[in-house]
């Protein structure tokens, strides 16, 4: 895949820094707990809500207290877990775990980390093997699926670390960061990588309407990392690719389709359209367990609906109830926009579906 040339020149912030932060993990599996970071106090606050059971992680999913593809997927492994553990009442463990796994799986719908997740870790149950023996098996997998995404970011960040040159200005949607995985992000973990290696660039952090993951969590993460970051409104982003500021999109994704299309975050579809529009490449970054072979197209995909009321107020303001909303959480960009994506196997171009049946 073709490198990207820095073309913008643009002046970087000579003031000063604060020094690098860590960045918190989204999920801490300690001393037997699951722990979750709720990331709608983000950037103001870091706690950590200690999950007492299934239904406690279903809802930290569901209310996004924690967020991204690859994170939910691990929240929900964990939450199998915690089934295994809880006490059983009248129901078998064959029984609790089964519905343990419904009720995560449709804690949100659209993105296919989640089901993925939490099948793989159902498929360590052994119903010949007593509780205590399961409990392990169990937790081994989930672990191990935790630690398989920490090697799968690094392996998507020196895929696409290619891509990024010396006076490139980025733009990205949402948060496809370190607070959506495990660590390094999908689609900043090539930015994070650039970064270590001194190369010098800028990213425009989408805000992300209506709850701000551009602004609460991007912006601040890389921000906490070192990186020169500027937070742009979302309807900003054709002004700034007009006036040739913009010389690479990265986004992450929720679901990649059988033929390529991309599910994921509202908005990502309206900047493909402006990315071909401009002549601008658009990268998809994502882990193999994105990929959903088993659905054809976007179309096909259940888009989740959020509630009303994360756009009827904002700071205050109360727009009346009378008045109808929508609120999609998700969009899809067809695979004819998607210059390349960038995964844990390298950089894979067009044609699509054919090179991303490396992914299955």
């Amino acid at each position: 895949m073709p490198a990207v040339e820095g073309t913008t020149g643009f002046p970087h912030n000579s003031s000063p820094k604060p020094a690098p932060k860590p960045i918190p993990e989204p999920v801490r599996w300690r001393h037997e707990t699951l722990e979750i970071l709720d990331q709608r106090l983000l950037p103001g606050t870091v706690h950590y809500d200690v999950q007492t059971g299934v239904h406690s992680v279903a809802t930290a999913i569901r209310e996004l207290r924690v967020r991204g593809a690859p994170a939910i997927g691990i929240a929900a492994a964990y939450g199998v877990v915690l089934a295994a553990r809880e006490a059983g009442g009248g129901d078998s463990l064959q029984q609790r775990l089964t519905s343990a796994a419904a009720t995560l799986t449709s804690a949100r719908p659209t993105a296919v980390n989640l089901a993925w997740a939490v099948k793989r870790v159902m498929a360590r149950f052994d119903p010949t093997l007593d509780a205590d023996t399961n409990y392990l098996r169990l937790r081994t997998e989930a672990e191990a699926l935790h630690a398989e995404d920490r090697r799968i970011c690094r392996a998507i960040g020196a895929a696409g670390v290619e891509l990024i040159k010396e006076g490139s200005s980025i733009m990205t949607h949402c948060n496809a960061g370190a607070l959506a995985v495990s660590e390094l992000g999908t689609a900043t973990a090539p930015m994070y990588l650039a970064h270590r290696s001194g190369i010098r660039f800028r990213v425009f952090a989408n805000e992300t309407r209506p709850v701000l993951q551009g602004a609460r969590l991007t912006a601040w993460e890389l921000d906490r990392a070192g990186i020169d970051v500027t937070l742009v409104c979302d309807n900003a982003a054709g002004h700034l690719m007009a006036g040739g500021q913009v010389d690479l999109v990265i986004v992450g994704a929720d679901r990649v389709t059988a033929n390529g299309d991309v599910v994921n975050k509202i908005g990502t579809a309206t900047l493909a359209i402006l990315c071909d529009h401009f002549d601008i490449p658009f990268y998809v970054a994502c882990p193999s367990s994105t990929f959903d072979p088993d659905t054809p197209r976007g179309v096909d995909v259940e888009i989740e609906e959020r509630p009303a009321e994360e756009v009827r107020s904002f700071e205050g303001l109360e727009i009346p109830g009378h008045i109808q909303i929508r609120n999609p959480g998700f969009d899809v960009t067809p695979r004819a926009l998607v210059t390349g994506f960038v995964t844990n196997r390298g950089l894979l171009g067009p044609p699509y579906p054919d090179t991303l049946s490396v992914l299955k």
